[in-house]
Formats: structure tokens, sequence, C-alpha cells
């Protein structure tokens, strides 16, 4: 049977998920989102945000991504559709991208912000003392972390859940539409955390597909 034919008026509209593509581990993420069921799109340019439902910001090195944001013209306009509620997932620099404050950051380091927390950067050590662990994700279950030269949250705010911990430290934390992990699902293969954004985002995303900030 052909599938050319006309769309359902019943079928799902598709969740469409940006993955920052500036610097990173980009092709994972894109790998992760379409086994999660989402539609990625790699954002470069602030056009490339028109008619996200999402938005995915991989790790990397924060204050390279930062000086990118800013030399593409995306920190603002980025800035914006999170402050109306544009859903995103930061892992590693990601989460440090969305924190509120950073410890051991550089100085005017650019941030977007949304997230009421305190990270410090680099907290587990330098690229030799990266790890994995075994994590207990609330609403998740049971994960895999890899940490490669992670961040850590020294504090959260009173709107933030904390989901998982490592040595009493935050490691993934949520706050309205905004989702961060230390560590690097998208290297392990186990699509449930992107599975469970892009959920997030399917319930969300529709109120703020195509919105101009």
């Amino acid at each position: 049977m052909s599938s050319s034919g006309p769309v359902s008026e019943s079928s799902p509209q598709p969740v469409r998920c940006g993955v920052l593509a500036l610097q990173g581990d980009v092709r994972e993420h894109v790998v992760a989102l379409r086994r999660a069921g989402a539609e990625p799109v790699e954002v470069r340019r602030p056009e490339d945000l028109d008619g996200l439902d999402g938005i995915v910001l991989p790790g990397g090195e924060s204050t390279t991504m930062g000086r990118l944001l800013t030399l593409f013209g995306l920190l603002e306009p980025l800035r914006a559709r999170l402050a109306g509620g544009l859903p995103a997932y930061g892992t590693c620099a990601g989460l440090i991208l969305l924190a509120d404050e950073v410890i051991d950051g550089q100085d005017g380091q650019p941030l977007l912000g949304g997230l009421d927390i305190t990270v410090r950067r680099n907290a587990f050590g330098s690229q030799i003392d990266s790890f994995e662990a075994e994590l207990d994700v609330v609403g998740v279950g049971g994960v895999h972390g890899v940490f490669i030269r992670a961040p850590w949250v020294e504090r959260v705010g009173p709107a933030v859940e904390v989901l998982a911990s490592v040595d009493g430290h935050p490691v993934a934390v949520r706050q309205g539409s905004l989702l961060a992990t230390s560590f690097h699902p998208e290297l392990t293969g186990d699509p449930r955390l992107h599975g469970s954004f892009v959920d997030q985002v399917r319930t969300i995303g529709a109120t703020t597909r195509g919105r101009s900030l």
C-alpha cells in the first residue's frame, strides 16, 4: 500500500526538537531524539529556532558554547524562547548553560539561564576523572550515567525538583519545562531520558510551536 496519501486529521503533529549544533556531541543527540520518536533539527542560526517544540543543549565546553551562541546571534533569541516556555534538555555543558549561576566559570561567561540552580563546573574532576555510575532517576528508574568532566549542582531553588544525585550532589534536575543532567544518556543507547523529554515536549510544545518572541 502506498504511503503517499493524505495524512489523517487524527495523526499527531510531529514533535520537532532542535539540537544546538555549534559544538559538542550533536550527532548522538540527533540519533537519540530520532529513536525517541522526535524529528531532530540542528540549530545553528536564529531562524533555526522557528517552529521548534523543544531543544536539546548537548555536552561540550560550556564557555566555548556560550561564545559561539553570542557569535552566531543565538544567545538572546534562545533566551527569549526559553523564557517563553520552550522546553529544553541540557546535558553536562547544557546543564551549565541553563543554570542561573555558575561557580568556577569564566568572568562574563554567557549563560541562557532559566534553572534556579548554582552549578560547579568540572566538579567531579578533569577528563581523567571521568567515570560511570548507576543512578536511580525519578520517573525513569535505573540509569547508567556517563560523567565526563561533569558539573554538579550545589544549590537548588524551591521550584527545582532533584531527580538524581551522586554522593549527595544533584546530577539531574527539573524545573517547569527545563530538564538537565550532569551525565550523558545519549552515549549509552538508553532512550528513556530522551523519551521522557519528548513526552514532555509533546505535552507542552503545542503551545509554543511557532511562537514569535
